[in-house]
């Protein structure tokens, strides 16, 4: 059978009154779950009349009854379980292309030609049952992706001049101001303005628990609001919000079809074909010897049944969108059932460093208060972060951010000014502050671990962070260290790419040799390339491919487009990756969870070995069946039972990636692919 795919400007207060907070189950805070029923599928609800109407007509049969009692029972099984297989081939016959699903029916109204009328009838109704079961595996693997659409509220409200209205998310557009109450859905993808609130984005991020949202934090469409209002700035169009990439790329996905597939399908209409000339043969040459027309037509249609290709033709793709459902469930968009394919046949793994293997901004690792200046490292980071509040410079937010984070009291600071290259200064208790590189020269230059703004030259790198020193009235009173922290699993990820390829990662990084190697360090990576272009990083990719190797590279950048279109396979980190990088890799990791990664490349392996299983059952039954009708005597039921038996095996033998231990791993409980 065909395996038919479908998967479908008011002003904004300081402080925001809390109406009361709803109370919220469980349920809430989860994704919504769309779940097909069986029924509802019209090839089920034919299957079922087919298989009532046969069940019927049975024992009537077995119990010598008039003909006319059970012969309409059969027919409208014929009729129920038949009509749309036989209009479907009938159809391709018009393109001139031979489908197996017609060869099926033929061999059923064969069998009722000579009086095999229960043999045919039994055919149809396993060939409808079959066709249904396929229908609902269909459906259950877009299920598993599609209630991704329930996230997002179908409504938001707008704070305009005038004041609020409700309208249609698909109508905001980048620069609205929403106000999302609380226990309310958040429209669209933007960033806190006004209030505090917490927001449970489990199904987004992969968060356990609820994160504390504050003005300027980043905010996720569909992710749930919490017990504060929260008044929002749209950032993204909602076409483009991450729920929308996420539903876009399973759609892609469903369209393609692997190699494997595509060589099946290729065969399928040749092999159909001599099906039909080898059943012709088995009719004509007994009967040319004298064995009579009804044995030779019912070894004939026998040998039409159990030769057909039908669980052929579905052994690979249910492995493979089974695994697509199940990986964009844990936050892995696979494009294609090509690029499904392609992840399990890595053997080499090439990692970007910055916003991959990083954060991708910078944190304050160190604060060294000077000898002699009075401050102790509280005093020093408040100090830095006061002047540096105003500013929008990436590591003027980390500082700030630092000292929030110990919940340092932020004196205001006046007379700001910021000099591009060179840094801050600002008065700041009466005294005069300048926060900025040691030499007071910053170059015009980007931040290895922001990829925007000023940064430190190489020489003022400590550890592979940046310097920054704090003056007061002239005085050095200290020094900052930022750096662009590695992943938390990071190492996790580099050891579990190790243990699936046999090979250590490569970090290939345009950043510099110190920050390189301070990050391989942390993530047990031997393999370093540092400052490389684009264009170099392509040329690392390729040689590792010359060698016989098929690289996966992961990365988030513009300049990895050019490298995840060169390499074996392509991940990008999805959260903060770059327009050309989500549209170049063959995977998107929308959590940006590192560890997700390994588990894809386990799950890709595990669907080809179910490739693998399902097509050596498929041929070993129809190699059997054959054989023995062949050689043998092979009554049509049994061999109906036999084709049709196989193919429902091997459709359910695919499905099993759909289950939720086909993401972990039994010895730590983590992602895995069985």
């Amino acid at each position: 059978m065909s395996l038919h795919v479908f998967l479908y400007g008011a002003g904004v207060s300081s402080t925001l009154d809390s109406p009361p907070v709803p109370t919220l189950d469980a349920s809430a805070r989860t994704a919504p779950r769309r779940r097909t029923r069986f029924l509802a599928l019209p090839e089920a609800r034919w299957a079922l009349l087919a298989t009532a109407a046969f069940l019927s007509a049975l024992p009537l049969h077995f119990a010598d009854a008039p003909g006319w009692t059970y012969g309409p029972l059969y027919a409208i099984a014929y009729l129920a379980g038949g009509w749309e297989p036989a209009l479907e081939g009938l159809r391709a016959l018009r393109g001139k292309t031979l489908d197996v699903d017609l060869l099926m029916i033929v061999a059923a109204l064969g069998a009722a030609v000579i009086g095999q009328v229960l043999d045919g009838a039994l055919l149809i109704v396993i060939f409808a049952t079959s066709g249904a079961l396929e229908a609902l595996a269909t459906a259950r693997t877009a299920d598993s992706v599609r209630g991704l659409l329930d996230l997002a509220p179908a409504t938001a409200t707008r704070v305009t001049a005038d004041g609020e209205e409700s309208v249609p998310v698909n109508r905001l557009s980048v620069g609205d101001e929403l106000l999302i109450r609380p226990g309310e859905r958040i429209g669209a993808d933007g960033r806190v303005l006004d209030g505090t609130s917490e927001a449970d984005q489990a199904t987004i991020t992969g968060e356990p628990l609820p994160v504390l949202k504050t003005p300027g934090d980043e905010v996720f469409a569909g992710t749930l609001n919490g017990t504060g209002a929260l008044r929002v700035r749209v950032e993204r169009d909602p076409a483009d919000s991450v729920i929308a990439r996420i539903v876009t790329l399973v759609e892609e996905a469903s369209r393609t079809k692997a190699p494997t597939q595509l060589f099946i399908e290729k065969i399928e209409q040749r092999y159909a074909v001599g099906v039909v000339a080898a059943t012709l043969t088995v009719f004509a040459v007994p009967l040319a010897f004298g064995a009579d027309l009804t044995g030779a037509l019912l070894r004939a249609m026998t040998f039409m049944i159990v030769a057909s290709p039908c669980a052929v033709v579905l052994a690979t793709m249910p492995p493979l969108l089974s695994a697509i459902a199940t990986a964009g469930r844990h936050g892995v968009l696979v494009k294609s059932a090509l690029a499904m394919e392609r992840l399990g046949e890595i053997d080499t793994a090439a990692l970007d460093k910055t916003g991959t293997l990083t954060e991708g901004a910078p944190e304050v690792t160190a604060v060294c208060p000077a000898t002699g200046s009075g401050l102790d490292e509280d005093a020093l980071l408040a100090l830095a972060a006061a002047a540096e509040h105003p500013s929008e410079h990436p590591l003027a937010r980390a500082i700030v951010v630092a000292a929030r984070a110990r919940d340092l009291r932020l004196a205001p600071a006046r007379d700001f000014t910021a000099k591009p290259g060179h840094g801050v200064t600002a008065t700041v208790d009466g005294r005069f502050v300048t926060v900025g590189r040691p030499d007071s020269g910053l170059d015009a230059d980007t931040d290895a671990g922001t990829g925007t703004g000023t940064r430190m030259d190489r020489d003022t790198d400590a550890e592979g962070g940046t310097v920054v020193r704090v003056e007061r009235d002239g005085a050095l009173v200290g020094t900052l260290v930022l750096a662009d922290r590695p992943r938390a699993d990071a190492a996790e990820t580099a050891a579990g790419l190790t243990a699936l390829t046999g090979t250590s990662p490569v970090l290939l990084t345009g950043d510099n040799p110190r920050a390189a190697a301070q990050v391989a360090t942390a993530t047990g990576i031997t393999d370093v390339r540092a400052s490389l272009l684009p264009e170099d990083k392509v040329t690392a990719v390729r040689e590792l491919q010359r060698a016989g190797r098929k690289v996966l590279f992961v990365g988030d950048g513009v300049n990895d487009a050019p490298a995840l279109a060169a390499a074996h396979a392509g991940v990008a980190m999805g959260r903060a990756g770059s327009d050309l990088a989500l549209e170049t890799a063959d995977a998107v990791v929308v959590r940006d969870e590192l560890a997700a990664i390994p588990a894809v490349v386990r799950l890709s392996r595990a669907a080809r070995r179910l490739v693998v299983q399902n097509l050596l059952v498929a041929g070993t039954f129809i190699t059997v069946l054959v054989l023995w009708d062949l050689l043998g005597h092979l009554p049509l039921p049994l061999g109906v039972a036999g084709h049709e038996g196989s193919t429902v095996l091997v459709g359910l033998n695919g499905l099993r990636l759909l289950r939720e231990s086909a993401w972990r791993r039994p010895d730590e409980g983590r992602p895995r692919a069985q």
